[in-house]
C-alpha cells in the first residue's frame, strides 16, 4: 500500500481548492480497504473515502488523518426472473466512473438510470446524496449497498430501504457519516424503452428537438445536451456542479409567496410540500452570471446554480461567496439556500 504524504487535496476536488491531507493512499479492492483501514487505526488516524472528488468542498485547514481514494473496480450483469421479465441486476464497484457505467447500461438497451447521464463522480457516491436528475433518482433502482461499517469491522450488506433516502440525502450523510465506506453497489435495470411523460424540461427539449422515439439512447443523447448546454466541464472550469439543492417549502408558504412573484416556478413534491428552482430565485436576485473578481469566485453565465472558480486562492472565498447568495436569496424570499456538496473534514 503506498501512502502519500502532505497530499495537496486541490488535486482531489473538481473545485480544485484546499488545504493538505496528512496521508492520501488508493485503494483498487476491498483488502486494499481493510488495510488500510487498519493502518489508520493502528496510527490513531481519523479516514476520510471519496471517489473523484466532484461533490465536495475540502476547509483550508486540510485534512490531520488519512483519506482514501476508492478505485474500486467491478461491473456484472445478473439476469433474474423469466425472458418475459426483462429485468437484470448490475452489480458496480464503488470506485466505476458513474456516467461510463449509464452509457454502458443504455449500450445494452437498458433504461432506469439514462436520465442520470453525465453526472460526474462514481458509483459510489450516488447513493450518499441520492443522487437524482431529471425525473430518476438513485433509489429508484438501487438494490442494495455493500460496505465496510467502520463501528463493527465487517463488510455489510444495506438494504434499499435501510438507506434512509430523501431528497439528496440519505443516512450516509446524516446519521452515518463516515461510519460506512460504500464498496459496491447493485441496482435493478430493464431492457426495454422508457415510457413518457418524462420531466418537464427533459419533454420540452425531446418535443422541441421533434424526438418520438423514447429509447433508452434517445433519452440519454438529450439529457446530455441538455446538461452540456447548461453545466461546465469540471476538467475545464473547476467546480463541483449543482452547488445549491432546490428547496422544498410547505404549500401554505408558495401560496404567500406567490403573491408577490406570480412567476414563481413549482414542482409538486408530495405530502402538501412544493419544490422551488433554486437556479430561479438566483437569477431573479440579479445573481446568474456574476462575479467576484476579488475573491476569484462566480456563478456560471449558463446556470446560477454551478458556482465557478475563477481564481480563488482558498475555499473560504467560495464559502463567503455562497453566504453572500444565500443572504440575498433569503432577504428577497425568506428561503433558506442548502448546499448540495460536502464540505469536508
Amino acid at each position: 500500500m503506498e501512502i502519500l504524504q502532505n497530499a495537496n487535496l486541490e488535486d482531489y476536488s473538481t473545485m480544485r481548492l484546499g488545504g493538505l491531507a496528512a496521508y492520501l493512499t488508493n485503494v483498487a479492492d476491498r483488502e486494499q480497504l481493510k488495510e488500510a483501514i487498519t493502518w489508520a487505526k493502528q496510527h490513531r488516524l481519523p479516514v476520510i473515502m471519496i471517489g473523484q472528488g466532484s461533490n465536495i468542498i475540502w476547509k483550508d485547514s486540510g485534512f490531520d488523518g488519512l483519506v482514501i481514494c476508492n478505485r474500486i473496480l467491478y461491473y456484472q450483469e445478473e439476469p433474474i426472473g423469466d425472458k418475459a421479465d426483462k429485468t437484470v441486476l448490475v452489480k458496480i464497484g464503488a470506485g466505476e466512473n458513474w456516467d461510463k457505467v449509464v452509457e454502458r447500461t443504455v449500450s445494452r438497451g437498458m433504461s432506469g438510470i439514462e436520465s442520470l447521464s453525465l453526472i460526474p463522480g462514481t458509483a459510489g457516491a450516488t447513493p450518499v446524496q441520492n443522487v437524482g436528475a431529471y425525473g430518476q433518482e438513485i433509489r429508484d433502482t438501487l438494490v442494495s449497498v455493500e460496505a465496510y461499517d467502520n463501528q463493527t469491522g465487517d463488510f455489510v450488506i444495506i438494504n434499499q430501504e435501510d438507506c434512509g433516502f430523501g431528497y439528496r440525502t440519505s443516512r450516509f450523510k446524516t446519521v452515518d457519516r463516515g461510519r460506512f465506506y460504500i464498496t459496491m453497489i447493485t441496482i435493478q435495470l430493464r431492457y426495454g424503452n422508457p415510457k413518457p411523460p418524462f420531466y418537464p424540461a427533459l419533454q420540452n427539449f425531446l418535443a422541441d428537438s421533434g424526438i418520438v422515439n423514447f429509447t433508452p439512447q434517445t433519452i440519454r443523447n438529450a439529457v446530455i445536451a441538455i446538461r452540456q448546454a447548461k453545466l461546465p466541464d469540471p476538467v475545464l472550469v473547476p467546480n463541483c456542479g449543482s452547488f445549491f439543492a432546490n428547496p422544498v417549502i410547505e404549500e401554505s408558504e408558495y401560496a404567500r409567496l406567490q403573491v408577490a412573484h406570480p412567476n414563481l416556478p413549482n414542482w409538486p413534491f408530495g405530502d402538501g410540500k412544493m419544490k422551488i428552482p433554486a437556479a430561479w430565485l438566483i437569477e431573479e436576485v440579479g445573481m446568474k452570471d456574476f462575479h467576484d473578481i476579488e475573491m476569484g469566485v462566480a456563478t456560471w453565465v449558463n446556470q446560477p446554480l454551478v458556482l465557478i472558480n475563477r481564481g480563488a486562492k482558498a475555499s473560504q472565498q467560495l464559502l463567503d461567496f455562497r453566504d453572500r447568495i444565500a443572504h440575498v436569496v433569503n432577504l428577497r424570499f425568506s428561503i433558506l439556500l442548502e448546499q448540495e456538496p460536502e464540505l469536508l473534514p
